[in-house]
């Protein structure tokens, strides 16, 4: 199943820099092994913003969530999800 995610990033300025480098190292490393396994299919970063559009590809609502959840940055995320269907049109469908 396809998933178009838009993450939204707000980290609070209370929190200590080095805390908030951890979240933002230990983010990165379970995000690039999620692309490498073919679950987070694409990451696009939004221009301006601490934001991204994500597709990922997992087998359900559950999975999607688990992994979402997972996420260090997670807790300072506001996150919307937009499942996806292909387009009849698409060349893919052709």
């Amino acid at each position: 199943m396809l998933f178009h995610v838009r993450m939204q990033v707000t980290i609070p300025d209370s929190m200590p820099t080095e805390r908030a480098d951890l979240l933002k190292s230990n983010e990165k490393a379970l995000a690039l092994k999620l692309q490498q396994s073919g679950k987070w299919r694409h990451l696009w970063r939004v221009v301006g913003q601490y934001a991204n559009i994500s597709v990922f590809d997992v087998e359900s609502n559950d999975e999607l969530h688990q992994l979402l959840s997972t996420l260090p940055l997670y807790p300072f995320m506001q996150i919307e999800v937009t499942p996806l269907a292909q387009h009849p049109s698409a060349l893919a469908a052709n």
